[in-house]
């Protein structure tokens, strides 16, 4: 049968979410968790996506296919019991076996949380601690600007050349809450990085360093090079994956 697990997990311990050699994932602590449920049998996993080391998920999927006779409720049990504290399976569902956790999905959802007000040590790996001002008017200008369909080639760290950097971005705002900024994308996909580049390229607006204008046209440049700095993982969370 397959299923489609979904789980949250806090990603400090973890160096992303895919599977690589000599390192904790946490792919491979789920992957670990089924192996053992299915009778040993290796199990993979084919999630909606990737995070990178240090960022968070309030709502992930991953389909996965389990030979043995399991029911939904005894399989999030199973899982939970097996995985570490820092990754939780909120619900397992039977799906067809043609469905697909990534290529179904229809939108995703992200929250970046930049704390501006005095270090908070408790937050240090949850919320980034930029600790000045910001001038939110000028980010929440500037954010529009990415809303639509648009090649954001600039906005992704790695060489893509040949790769399609088209994407839709539905949903997308500056919200101010006490003393945190909470900056919200939603949109078809993101590429890898594309959320944190354009974080931080929002940072630059609200310290005044670059104007509105200035983020449309690195937006049509398709260049990297004129982006800026990544903004820190540790404030971006994947909060939300719609099929």
């Amino acid at each position: 049968m397959r299923f489609l697990i979904k789980f949250s997990y806090d990603g400090t311990a973890y160096s992303g979410f895919q599977t690589q050699p000599n390192l904790n994932t946490i792919q491979e602590r789920l992957e670990s968790a089924l192996q053992i449920i299915n009778n040993g049998k290796k199990t993979n996993i084919v999630a909606t996506g990737r995070t990178d080391k240090g960022v968070h998920a309030l709502c992930q999927y991953a389909h996965a296919d389990i030979d043995v006779d399991i029911t939904e409720y005894k399989l999030k049990r199973a899982m939970n019991s097996n995985l570490p504290d820092d990754i939780y399976v909120i619900e397992t569902k039977i799906v067809s076996n043609d469905f697909h956790a990534r290529y179904n999905v229809k939108s995703k959802e992200y929250k970046y949380y930049i704390n501006l007000g005095e270090y908070n040590p408790l937050e240090r790996n949850y919320v980034f601690q930029y600790n000045y001002t910001l001038n939110k008017d000028r980010m929440n200008e500037a954010i529009k600007i990415f809303l639509g369909t648009h090649d954001f080639r600039a906005f992704v760290t790695e060489s893509k050349e040949k790769e399609n950097c088209v994407r839709t971005i539905t949903d997308a705002k500056v919200e101010q809450i006490d003393n945190k900024l909470v900056i919200t994308f939603k949109g078809d996909g993101f590429l890898r990085y594309q959320v944190r580049n354009m974080v931080g390229i929002l940072i630059r607006v609200g310290e005044n360093k670059i104007s509105p204008e200035d983020v449309e046209k690195i937006l049509e440049s398709k260049d990297r090079t004129t982006t800026g700095k990544t903004a820190p993982p540790e404030g971006l969370y994947l909060t939300e994956v719609t099929y």
